[in-house]
């Protein structure tokens, strides 16, 4: 992988704090921990993900950081806390004035305009149990929804709205009546990407989105 415009060698702390963290090793490429340090800097979790694996790796870089912080938590965590600071931690819009930001994987994670409550990444989740679902097992009461509803932190209700909405997305259906529904747009944003493609694809890739809300 290509190092990211945005990747500093500095970073290497952030890295091993988090790898450190109980159950030590690398996180999931999903994991709420992970995913919040890369919308922190503002570099995808998959090239975090990937640098992670890189501090098992034995190089001259890699041991000198482990013989520096292994097994000197404190110092660790202290440098770490100066190194947000220098970075400018808590006014990411000063420190990052002037800079080229790529947000299209950020996006995934921010609130829907058209509801809050939702981001792209439930909207995906959505999908997935869509298509594991028949439409007339697509109401609150099924356990699926509801189990995905407590997961994501939603109510069932709006887990059947959204895919209602994907019914109107679904071609298979070929429904002709006409839908106002706000969250038309991003649904078929979200039906774009993946309702198209090979279903095992989105399930592997919602079965490590729920990492981020276990």
């Amino acid at each position: 992988m290509a190092k990211h415009p945005l990747w500093s060698d500095e970073y290497w702390l952030l890295l091993l704090q988090l790898y450190l963290k109980k159950p030590v090793g690398v996180k999931p490429l999903f994991s709420k921990s992970l995913v919040d340090l890369s919308l922190d800097l503002h570099i995808p979790p998959e090239f975090l993900h990937t640098q992670m694996f890189r501090l098992r790796m034995v190089t001259p870089r890699i041991e000198r950081l482990w013989e520096k912080y292994g097994k000197n938590p404190s110092k660790l965590n202290k440098d770490v806390k100066t190194l947000w600071k220098m970075k400018g931690y808590g006014n990411s819009k000063e420190f990052y004035d002037g800079v080229q930001l790529y947000e299209s994987f950020e996006k995934d994670w921010e609130p829907l305009e058209e509801n809050k409550v939702l981001t792209p990444v439930k909207l995906i989740l959505i999908l997935n149990l869509y298509f594991q679902l028949t439409p007339i097992t697509m109401v609150p009461e099924t356990p699926e929804i509801a189990q995905l509803a407590k997961l994501i932190g939603v109510k069932p209700q709006l887990i059947t709205e959204v895919m209602d909405v994907y019914q109107f997305c679904d071609p298979y259906l070929n429904r002709d009546d006409f839908m106002i529904n706000p969250l038309l747009a991003p649904c078929q944003q979200v039906w774009n990407r993946y309702g198209n493609d090979n279903p095992e694809k989105l399930y592997s890739i919602a079965e490590q989105l729920k990492e981020y809300f276990a």
